[in-house]
């Protein structure tokens, strides 16, 4: 077996639970974060993300289960099992009245090395380089998030962990903060990305778990979730009335509803040529047919909120 396929997961949590008297913020979660991906945790505000985190990272302990960041359990190796990880839950702090270089320079102070040697290039990662010299007091909530990452890449780190790092920000701020962790993760870093934002989620990550009441209800990839319902169509006819009962009567063609734009039904590719077939020998005209994948959004929603997928 080669070193690579034998290294340990950046993140692997087995059996998490977190309980505040009679309730159970975190719920028997399994995780699995391989090397150089974007990991998306997506639920809900109040599923749980920020308190796993906090396990993740030792600063809290479960009451059940273990967490292993690159092989080693911050609760029996303490800082050691830090070495090579980053990040910040919720908001980063800083010193408010100091310029931001000063702050990154006492934190590569407490973390001692090399890491003083990396300002330079963590500050022109973030884009903060012409501001470095300003209070922190007089930056806007997402220069205070930039600073945060930069804060974190003082540790030269092989695994950044950020806890929901958009929220607050105006559409130009997290814009700037997704095309940031793109370029992280291109750098080979990587990415546990917390957030309840779908469309955060789908842009930047390659696997993910979604979390409701604290238990993990889906874990894979993004295209698999994506995949999972099966192919779905939007259908304009020149009768959409006739044709909903001409799909009804159709073998394969699952679900389909008459909607203010149309018809939408699902159907492998095969019996969508089928239908189309039936509804010209029916007299009903084609003005559109067109694939419409499910979104993340509403994938999310059908988890968090419904019955789940169907099976």
């Amino acid at each position: 077996m080669s070193a690579v396929a034998s290294a340990p997961h950046p993140i692997e949590a087995r059996g998490l639970v977190k309980r505040y008297d009679q309730l159970t913020a975190v719920d028997h979660v399994d995780l699995t974060v391989e090397a150089g991906t974007v990991y998306g945790y997506l639920g809900p505000n109040g599923a749980g993300k920020t308190t796993s985190i906090r396990m993740l990272l030792g600063l809290i302990t479960p009451d059940e289960g273990t967490a292993r960041l690159f092989g080693r359990d911050p609760l029996v190796e303490g800082a050691a099992a830090l070495d090579g990880v980053a990040g910040f839950v919720e908001a980063p702090r800083f010193y408010p009245y100091l310029s931001a270089r000063r702050n990154l320079e006492l934190m590569a102070a407490l973390d001692g090395g090399d890491a003083g040697d990396r300002i330079d290039d963590a500050l022109a990662t973030v884009d903060l380089t012409e501001r470095e010299d300003d209070k922190v007091k007089g930056y806007s909530h997402g220069m205070r998030q930039r600073l945060g990452i930069a804060a974190a890449l003082l540790r030269d780190p092989r695994l950044l962990l950020l806890d929901e790092p958009t929220t607050g920000l105006d559409p130009a701020g997290m814009r700037d903060m997704r095309q940031l962790v793109r370029r992280l993760a291109a750098d080979g870093i990587t990415v546990l990305l917390s957030s309840h934002l779908m469309t955060e989620v789908e842009e930047l990550c390659d696997r993910l778990a979604i979390v409701r009441s604290g238990r993990v209800i889906y874990e894979g990839g993004l295209t698999d979730l994506l995949r999972s319902t099966g192919q779905r169509y939007r259908l304009r006819t020149t009768d959409d009335r006739r044709a909903l009962a001409v799909a009804r009567e159709q073998p394969g063609v699952e679900d389909p509803v008459q909607r203010a734009d149309g018809l939408a039904f699902a159907a492998d590719e095969t019996v969508a040529g089928e239908l189309s077939v039936a509804l010209v020998e029916a007299g009903v005209a084609i003005l559109a047919l067109v694939p419409a994948a499910a979104s993340l959004e509403e994938l999310f929603f059908r988890l968090t909120e419904g019955d789940g997928l169907p099976a």
